[in-house]
């Protein structure tokens, strides 16, 4: 499996090639930034650049070709300006789903509100509302919906932190704080990562629409 220590280093080396000082952030999200990483997870990368233009972007895309398993390489790139003024809610998972690699992610944010759980977890649960809807009718892809699933246990945790002021960013630790309705979506979510899931596609929309529809209305009623 890759060494992600030695893979980061190399990143950073031919970012800053490309860069300089120009480069105020680098961190590191997902399965890679928890300790959960399979041999086939994505490398999610976050880069904060001081400005973002498209020339940029051609330069990075330059700096990071010849890096090792470089097809498994996606995340965030950005300017600081953007950065700062980013969705609030977007921002409530940001800031806890990445490890800092260089520099501090915390000197590029905005510090955190109350309420910002609630609209992570409001527009979350709207959009895959929609998404299920769309799916159903006109997508009839399980695909879709096992993507959908795997989105949903990034609004369980913005929901766990709204109700109860814990975050927990391993799954594992998640799943011990859940339970009814909560617990299921996680557990849908797991068994699809691990190929254990044989529901169709009707089984698993109903679930993950049942519980997008409870989710919007319980923030209605706030």
């Amino acid at each position: 499996m890759m060494e992600i220590e030695n893979w980061m280093k190399q990143y950073c080396g031919a970012v800053r090639a490309a860069f300089g000082d120009r480069v105020r952030y680098i961190g590191l999200q997902g399965s890679r930034g928890r300790g959960e990483a399979g041999p086939d997870s994505d490398i999610d990368v976050v880069c904060i650049l001081d400005s973002c233009s498209l020339q940029d972007l051609e330069t990075y895309r330059a700096a990071v070709k010849d890096l090792p398993d470089r097809d498994k390489l996606c995340g965030f790139v950005s300017g600081t300006a953007e950065l700062a003024a980013w969705d609030r809610g977007e921002l409530f998972q940001f800031r806890r789903d990445t490890t800092d690699w260089c520099g501090r992610l915390a000197d590029l944010l905005p510090p955190e509100e109350p309420g910002d759980a609630r609209r992570a977890l409001h527009q979350g649960a709207c959009g895959l509302y929609h998404l299920c809807c769309h799916n159903f009718l006109h997508g009839r892809s399980r695909e879709a919906v096992a993507e959908a699933c795997k989105a949903a246990v990034f609004l369980l945790q913005a929901k766990l932190y709204a109700e109860q002021g814990l975050y927990c960013r391993r799954r594992s630790d998640l799943e011990q704080h859940l339970t009814g309705q909560d617990l299921e979506i996680l557990q849908t979510a797991q068994a699809l990562k691990a190929g254990e899931c044989r529901e169709d596609l009707t089984a698993l929309t109903d679930r993950l629409f049942a519980w997008c529809r409870d989710v919007i209305g319980q923030q209605k009623a706030i």
